[in-house]
């Protein structure tokens, strides 16, 4: 297995990423294998067909995307293939230098939660990618394993903090004991964790927030500092899925220069062609960037 990004010294997450987004704009691509794009793609809804579309997209955008994010889901839902597939997307992104972030909204305790830790932070690992999405619904402190392991490896995290779906508003919105929303106290103990980072000159901390483009006035109805963060924002929903130049400002304000816009289907329907994923990723971040700097 090729070195992973916790052999790098001092090489942290949100420096690679900000080199990463600065070099390829700012917009990271969904490997989401779901059973309709496979078919799209003439592609069995197999292991083996997850693993060849996940390999096609890490080929196709090597030296073009900022980050690929495999959705794990996809992949255990095959079993013990599935998820040998998702070891060899992964490893083929850490051999070509692209950055992941692997979408397993993994949330728990004590040991447990270091097993997962262990699992997608550690160096060496089968399934370690650069960074893993969180959540922090038992308590943001429950994720210290994850944050620790994190930082002593190099790589990076991303909590969910405030997302577009209804459901989630019951819970993130809510006010928790100190008297702030919900939301907001995940994005201050974020900020927390960042500090160090941020003290030793670092572009951008190892902790960053998931916070859908569409949310609205939310942030700002919450109190949630994006702005003070020191660390990434990972957005669903920018551009043609759905926000525009207006609606980023309202949701991210000051913090719109540490976006990483996330696409999947707007990408990978245009696939299997290299060259069309290619100018359909060029496309996306083109969008992005108008509606990120406007």
């Amino acid at each position: 297995m090729s070195a992973g990004p916790g052999d790098r010294p001092g090489a942290g997450f949100g420096g690679r990423l900000a080199a990463a987004m600065e070099a390829h704009g700012p917009v990271c691509v969904g490997i989401d294998p779901h059973p309709a794009l496979l078919s799209g793609w003439g592609l069995p809804d197999t292991a083996d067909g997850l693993r060849r579309f996940g390999l096609a997209v890490v080929d196709a955008l090597a030296g073009a995307a900022a980050a690929v994010k495999p959705q794990s889901a996809f992949f255990e839902r095959h079993g013990s293939a599935g998820v040998a597939a998702l070891e060899e997307v992964l490893a083929a992104a850490r051999d070509q230098g692209v950055l992941t972030v692997l979408d397993v909204k993994r949330g728990d305790i004590g040991s447990t939660m270091q097993g997962y830790a262990d699992a997608y932070l550690r160096d060496g690992a089968p399934l370690a990618a650069d960074a893993v999405t969180l959540s922090p619904y038992l308590g943001l402190g429950s994720l210290q394993p994850a944050l620790d392991t994190a930082e002593a490896t190099g790589r990076g995290v991303f909590v969910l903090a405030l997302t577009s779906n209804p459901e989630g508003r019951g819970v993130q919105h809510a006010v928790a004991p100190g008297g702030r929303a919900v939301a907001a106290e995940v994005a201050a103990g974020a900020a927390r964790a960042n500090s160090a980072a941020v003290q030793r000159g670092e572009p951008m901390g190892p902790v960053g927030l998931v916070v859908g483009a569409t949310v609205g006035s939310a942030v700002a109805d919450l109190g949630v500092d994006l702005a003070g963060l020191g660390g990434p924002v990972l957005a669903p929903g920018v551009g043609a899925q759905g926000a525009g130049a207006a609606e980023l400002r309202a949701v991210f304000g000051g913090a719109r220069g540490r976006v990483l816009a996330s696409t999947s289907r707007g990408v990978l329907g245009r696939g299997p062609r290299p060259e069309a994923l290619r100018a359909a990723h060029a496309r996306a971040v083109e969008e992005v960037v108008a509606a990120l700097r406007t």
